[in-house]
């Protein structure tokens, strides 16, 4: 196996990012059941949304910056900027997560909207948060190789996605884009998604190289 492509997801990250993952579908599901339809924000909604709206006006620069990597052209660009730093290393398995990881990411969000029928403004599907999610996927990405670079956990990976992902969420909900709830499906749309992907991408490696099948302890 080349020492540029190790496994994306080895059995130690994977049995703890598997369970987490899954957990992480099921709140995605559970919140789309409950808010189907509504275009009212929720207790929570309601709760987290002025102090999240107080501090976005006194950090407006901030806000928006997060925001625009969640936009189309801004999503784009750091995608791209990402693949053409893994091909310039080498890095394949990383690229494939690269491409595919929050690709798939953003096509869950994209189908859930009209899936779950929950509008905010009364016109503008808002579950789950797609910039949420695609931000949280990219954190993903890049935390799980440098987190096996420099033998930090699982946890550390998760952490890295909770930091990028609450920042992207603070800054969706304080711009009324979306509800607080909207970025929590997001966020769990992306541990749900990027994992499994990465186990798939490492998966179909090993039968293409002719590796043993399975996950590797390295």
């Amino acid at each position: 196996m080349p020492r540029r492509n190790p496994p994306l997801l080895p059995a130690p990250a994977a049995r703890v990012l598997n369970p987490v993952a899954v957990a992480a579908a099921l709140v995605v599901v559970l919140l789309g059941v409950l808010y189907t339809g509504h275009s009212e924000p929720g207790w929570f909604d309601a709760w987290v949304q002025p102090a999240a709206t107080e501090s976005v006006d006194a950090a407006w620069s901030a806000a928006i910056a997060i925001d625009f990597f969640g936009e189309p052209r801004g999503s784009m660009v750091l995608t791209v900027l990402l693949a053409v730093t893994l091909t310039v290393l080498r890095r394949w398995r990383v690229l494939a997560l690269a491409i595919a990881g929050p690709g798939l990411t953003v096509a869950v969000t994209t189908l859930g909207k009209p899936l779950t029928d929950r509008t905010i403004h009364a016109i503008h599907l808002s579950y789950p948060s797609g910039h949420t999610a695609f931000v949280t996927a990219v954190t993903l990405v890049v935390a799980l190789p440098l987190a096996r670079r420099w033998r930090a956990g699982p946890v550390v990976v998760l952490a890295c996605a909770l930091v990028t992902g609450s920042y992207a969420a603070w800054a969706q909900v304080g711009l009324n884009a979306h509800y607080a709830t909207d970025t929590i499906g997001g966020f769990c749309a992306a541990v749900a998604v990027v994992p499994a992907t990465a186990g798939l991408i490492d998966r179909i490696w090993r039968r293409m190289s002719g590796e043993p099948d399975g996950p590797q302890a390295v």
